[in-house]
């Protein structure tokens, strides 16, 4: 498969996935009164939404201007460390499994941007930097996927019947 099109459809991929997000958030409205949640809720985005700009960056530098993608996936790459770190830091009662693939998704990301900074690095690899950055975007969806079922399962939906039958006007109702 071309770069080109690789890239066009991954970011068109992770899209989606930002918009599914976004519609389980719209469902779970209490996910977003608890600040630790909310934190969490974002940093599923975050692990859609990042991806999905570097391989927009990725399609608009491609291999005939690689100092944009290259640029680019540097920079995203640096926020998606920074913003998993302060989840890592700022989460209360996450489990080992949750710490780990957040350590992950860490080291990911830098990898993906030392590639960006220091593209020979995929040489030995036999592989373009850019089709070395692809590998490790899919890992990195691949990880935001686990996150968000790991939330999600975690985190179940909001159950009104079970909320009305604990408030003291849903024990009179019939």
């Amino acid at each position: 498969m071309d770069v080109s099109t690789f890239y066009a459809l991954f970011s068109a991929t992770c899209f989606t996935l930002v918009g599914l997000w976004w519609n389980v958030v719209q469902g779970r409205p209490s996910w977003m009164r608890d600040p630790d949640l909310r934190r969490a809720v974002g940093g599923v985005y975050l692990a859609f939404l990042l991806p999905a700009m570097m391989g927009l960056f990725a399609q608009v530098g491609g291999t005939e201007t690689p100092s944009i993608w290259r640029g680019s996936f540097v920079i995203v790459a640096l926020i998606g460390v920074l913003s998993t770190l302060s989840l890592l830091t700022r989460s209360r009662d996450q489990g080992a499994s949750a710490a780990l693939s957040r350590v992950g998704t860490i080291v990911l990301y830098a990898v993906v941007a030392v590639i960006g900074a220091y593209p020979e690095i995929a040489e030995p690899l036999d592989i373009k930097p850019i089709q070395a950055e692809a590998f490790l975007l899919i890992l990195l969806v691949a990880m935001g996927h686990a996150v968000a079922w790991r939330f999600m399962v975690e985190n179940p939906p909001d159950d009104p019947a079970a909320d009305e039958s604990r408030s003291p006007a849903g024990s009179h109702r019939a």
